[in-house]
């Protein structure tokens, strides 16, 4: 079975992160900056909760906040639902189905590893079904 473990180590890009107490504005500056669409708020290693472009959304400019004015804390998603790095590929695809998310950080023994999102997963998926029919194509054609 596949698992997580293994999306992590074909990611380049580390974790990305900004402490609770930075602007929203200054969150979005580095999402920009690293062209992602989500933060994990991170203090003393303790995942703290993630700021996503559905946050900034509902919290910020639904709600008329400036993005100058306001911390991340008051616009993340506290204690977000994690995974480990031996959890299945179908166990996250489960879990962001169920609970209409596209982000999961991964956490190892307390400390975050990364952050596997939608695109991870299905990339993984489609990769593993592109093996899979090769092998079943050349067994067919041996």
């Amino acid at each position: 079975m596949k698992n997580v473990q293994q999306i992590i180590n074909a990611k380049a890009e580390g974790v990305f992160s900004v402490t609770s107490n930075a602007t929203v504005l200054d969150a979005l500056k580095v999402m920009t900056e690293k062209n992602i669409s989500s933060l994990l708020i991170i203090e003393k290693e303790v995942l703290l909760g993630i700021f996503t472009e559905r946050d900034y959304a509902r919290k910020i400019i639904l709600q008329g906040k400036s993005s100058k004015e306001t911390l991340v804390s008051e616009a993340m998603t506290p204690d977000p639902i994690t995974v480990n790095l031996t959890d299945s590929i179908d166990h996250c695809m489960q879990l962001m189905t169920e609970k209409h998310i596209r982000h999961l950080p991964v956490v190892n023994m307390d400390k975050v590893a990364g952050m596997v999102s939608i695109g991870d997963v299905v990339k993984f998926i489609i990769a593993d079904q592109k093996q899979t029919i090769s092998q079943l194509e050349s067994y067919i054609n041996s």
